[in-house]
């Protein structure tokens, strides 16, 4: 399967899709839309924007092409390393398509151009959802028919159309009033009954509430007492804003991302003698990439993902 198949899968799971070396695929939610010239009624949909500055690895692309293919994360590296180079030299000479993501270009700085393609939408709650295109209602033309068939038929009432009204008319309209009388008085008897059915019911609830109240209870051999110990689990994926030689800087540091709304914590120091601080620590490891790339986007182009192997 090609890398552009498995960025796509991503793309249904994650906002932010890394290609180390290359860029990263980011997506936005979108509302359902109209287009009010061709009619065309859009579902809710994901919009896809690639920033060339996302080339740090952090593992998600990886560790995914690795558990489909069961290789080993840096057989699955060396794979995404040799289709990166691949697409870099398409794009030396041409453009480059991914197939269901878009087209690729350099401008004359050298820069990428993207443009995405909407063949797919990356939305799973708009699954099934297709885009289609309703005709115009031709409000004049029905008007232009409403008045040629009163032309044609004129409707209005006299006092001989009133006199000369069929018999069974008014027999039926007299039977329907006599059936909305009846269903009238069924109702409110069947209301009479349910009525008296709750209170009978209230009054032998407050019996059986006066019974268990007066009564003793009396057990000679209860059970056991039972203790149970719960392991808390100790988060060993951490999200490093930085690490420092002087412990008041990483005090700083925790106190700056404390107030920005982190949940930041100090989390020792390494081996090189240096005191890490940590955006936040996560006992799941797809929450703490899913966090990791949102800092990386809106906070810090530099925060990686530390694990602890040890937890």
């Amino acid at each position: 399967m090609s890398l552009a198949k498995y960025i796509g899968d991503l793309l249904f799971r994650y906002e932010c899709v890394i290609v180390p070396n290359f860029g990263g695929f980011v997506t936005n939610e979108i509302s359902a839309r109209i287009n009010s010239t061709t009619h065309t009624f859009y579902a809710p949909s994901k919009q896809i924007t690639f920033n060339a500055h996302l080339q740090s690895n952090d593992g998600l692309l990886a560790n995914y092409i690795a558990a489909s293919q069961n290789v080993s994360f840096q057989v699955a590296l060396r794979f995404i390393n040799e289709e990166v180079s691949s697409w870099k030299e398409s794009l030396a000479k041409e453009s480059l398509e991914l197939e269901n993501i878009g087209f690729f270009k350099l401008n004359n700085e050298g820069r990428i151009l993207f443009e995405r393609t909407n063949t797919v939408n990356f939305l799973s709650s708009s699954f099934g959802l297709n885009t289609y295109t309703s005709p115009a209602i031709n409000r004049v033309a029905y008007k232009e028919q409403v008045k040629q068939l009163e032309a044609n038929a004129p409707m209005f009432h006299s006092e001989e159309n009133k006199r000369k009204m069929p018999a069974f008319i008014k027999y039926a309209a007299t039977a329907a009033i006599l059936i909305s009388l009846g269903t009238f008085g069924w109702n409110e008897y069947t209301n009479y009954q349910h009525n008296q059915l709750v209170a009978h019911a209230a009054q032998q609830q407050q019996k059986v509430t006066k019974s268990i109240q007066e009564a003793t209870f009396v057990i000679s051999n209860p059970l056991p007492t039972i203790t149970l110990t719960i392991a808390k689990e100790t988060p060993k994926y951490h999200i490093i804003a930085g690490a420092f030689r002087d412990v008041q800087n990483a005090d700083s540091k925790l106190h700056e991302l404390l107030l920005k709304g982190f949940d930041a914590s100090i989390i020792g120091v390494n081996k090189w003698g240096l005191t890490q601080v940590a955006y936040q620590s996560f006992t799941i490891e797809n929450d703490a990439i899913n966090k990791l790339n949102h800092i990386i986007r809106t906070e810090n182009e530099e925060a990686w993902l530390m694990i602890e192997e040890n937890k």
